[in-house]
């Protein structure tokens, strides 16, 4: 997919052959007008980055900073392989279907291969901060990722998040929402990282699906339970959490779109 064009971002593209993946693995890259010095930006990961030509990011940074309310900011768009199922996930812990086998190998191509390939692109020994975002079960990859780096990490962009992510079948006998759901027995085994930040983006169309017959479809279920699991942790829902719910929202690139610009001016706004 070609990158979409803008008059004053400047798109860059870089094919990084992974060992780590085993394949080639295709990135964008959407430069910060007239930055010199990469160390002022930030740098914010993108999985399905294949998408962002769609959404129009290069339009929404454009416009944002032409109204001067951005930070600078390079983008990094990770295009999904074909294994997409298998690479994006919980590392470690693959879910019941046995998708998400190949998430320790996505997350060390990550922090191996990619943050490396970029810093030596732009000679840049770091960056004012790193961000992950994604979609869907890139959504799910990216907080995985975050929570378990926070090293690494000051915020997360997590748009339709695939956050049913099981051990189980929900048919299965003995599926327990509270223990079976991956991400959130993550979290509830995880630390507490004061500095870390999360934006959630849901549709209240992203699906039908309602498996515990609540009248909350299981996306926004999903989203607002792990929300309740951070908030134990101690996170503040006002201060260190976004919840962002899109009325007839969509699980599709035009809705991720609508909520783009929100996402951009919570976590980089001046």
């Amino acid at each position: 997919m070609s990158i979409e064009k803008s008059s004053n971002i400047k798109c860059e593209s870089m094919r990084l052959p992974s060992v780590q993946l085993d394949r080639i693995v295709n990135v964008d890259l959407y430069l910060p007008p007239g930055v010199q010095d990469m160390r002022r930006t930030s740098l914010l990961l993108f999985n399905d980055g294949q998408d962002l030509g769609r959404l129009g990011l290069a339009g929404i940074l454009d416009d944002l900073y032409s109204r001067d309310l951005l930070n600078p900011l390079l983008c990094v768009g990770i295009h999904a392989g074909e294994a997409r199922k298998m690479e994006y996930g919980t590392a470690g812990l693959p879910d019941y279907q046995g998708w998400g086998q190949k998430a320790d190998a996505y997350t060390r191509f990550v922090f191996d291969e990619l943050v490396p390939a970029i810093r030596r692109r732009f000679r840049a020994p770091d960056f004012r901060e790193k961000v992950f975002a994604g979609f869907s079960l890139g959504a799910l990859s990216a907080m995985d990722i975050v929570w378990n780096h926070p090293q690494e990490f000051a915020k997360a962009g997590l748009f339709s998040g695939s956050f049913w992510w099981r051990m189980k079948d929900k048919n299965a006998p003995g599926y327990d929402e509270h223990t079976d759901r991956i991400m959130h027995m993550e979290v509830r085994k995880g630390g507490y990282y004061p500095w870390l930040k999360f934006f959630f983006e849901c549709g209240t169309e992203d699906e039908q699906e309602d498996r515990n017959g609540n009248g909350v479809i299981d996306s926004i279920d999903d989203t607002q339970d792990l929300i309740r699991e951070l908030s134990a942790k101690g996170y503040d829902p006002a201060r260190d959490i976004r919840y962002f719910e899109i009325a007839g929202g969509h699980h599709d690139v035009a809705t991720w779109a609508r909520a783009m610009p929100e996402f951009l001016l919570w976590g980089f706004g001046k």
